[in-house]
């Protein structure tokens, strides 16, 4: 019972779970703009929202912060799905510049912020293979 538990949480919750489709980001984008799909749209709307409101609770515990930082699959690639995390988050000062999210793609590093903007918005790129290869050789080695 307790792996069947686990396959649930693992494998078919989060993005899949609520579409139904996938778990790919890029393909629910795909789906929710070509297709409509009212699934696909949920998942997008409910990850975009749960993201905002731990960035808005981790401002509110530590008091503020210089930056918020996007990376990984989603974070270094999708623009849409930053500039939808970050709606909602002016009242921290946080203002995006849409031509700047859109050029940061493919593995580039900046800032896609407004220059007015008191939070930096920042987008970089991470090596998770990399990292996970040095904290595994650390944990064996050290």
């Amino acid at each position: 019972m307790l792996r069947v538990r686990e396959a649930l949480l693992n494998k078919q919750s989060g993005l899949l779970g609520i579409s139904g489709l996938t778990n790919d980001m890029r393909d629910l984008l795909a789906e929710a703009q070509e297709h409509g799909d009212r699934r696909a749209k949920l998942a997008i709307a409910m990850f975009c929202y749960r993201a905002r409101k731990y960035i808005g609770s981790y401002l509110a515990a530590m008091g503020g912060a210089d930056a918020v930082v996007f990376a990984g699959g989603i974070g270094e690639n999708s623009a849409e799905i930053r500039a939808r995390v970050c709606t909602g988050l002016e009242w921290a000062g946080l203002h995006v510049d849409p031509s700047r999210n859109a050029a940061l793609v493919g593995g580039k590093e900046g800032v896609f912020s407004t220059d007015s903007s008191s939070l930096a918005a920042w987008v970089l790129p991470t090596d998770e293979e990399l990292l996970i290869a040095r904290d595994t050789y650390r944990a064996v080695c050290a």
